[in-house]
């Protein structure tokens, strides 16, 4: 889900920007050189997956498969997101440059964020606990997305307070199908 240019206040862009780049640079850190295969794998991925998107106000709805990057990369999960959002951005002219860090911000935290705490339950041995597990990391990483998006657009202005509403409820569709499809990825 990408935020339009000129939509943002400056604060709301350089707190986006700042927590981007520390995420990012945390996931640089982690990097493993064995694991860049996957890591740009994850990154194509995500970038095919949300091209088809559905204009919505001041965003859009589409695939975005942060839960299942979040499970399998962990922080590196930010430099996949922050790749595939800026080829959408130059390419094709989802979101922006300006709006970039929060666009990645949006996404990755919560990825990173539900992955952590759902990875370990996606290993053990009983299928339940892991279909439960990766159906909860693929839902709440869409749903938390929608919630930053929303709390980015409240915070440059109450205006913005109906789109942001729109927003959450929009994905709500989405973060279900996301949920089962990154049971099927886990299993």
């Amino acid at each position: 889900m990408h935020i339009s240019e000129g939509v943002l206040s400056a604060p709301v862009l350089l707190a986006g920007a700042g927590l981007t780049a520390a995420g990012t640079a945390i996931g640089l850190k982690k990097v493993d050189y064995d694991q860049l295969p996957t890591l740009a794998l994850f990154a194509s991925a995500f970038f095919v997956a949300s091209l088809i998107h559905v204009p919505l106000g001041p965003s859009s709805v589409h695939l975005i498969l942060n839960g299942v990057c979040g499970l399998l990369l962990g922080w590196t999960a930010f430099p996949a997101i922050l790749v595939g959002l800026t080829l959408q951005a130059i390419l094709f002219q989802f979101g922006g440059i300006t709006v970039l860090g929060v666009n990645t911000f949006n996404v990755a935290f919560p990825a990173v964020l539900f992955g952590w705490l759902c990875r370990s339950s996606v290993h053990l041995d009983n299928p339940a606990v892991r279909a439960v597990s990766a159906f909860t990391a693929g839902t709440c990483s869409v749903l938390l997305t929608a919630v930053c998006v929303a709390v980015c657009l409240t915070a440059t202005g109450e205006a913005f307070g109906p789109a942001a509403m729109i927003v959450i409820l929009a994905h709500l569709p989405v973060a279900a199908i996301e949920g089962i499809l990154t049971v099927l990825c886990v299993e």
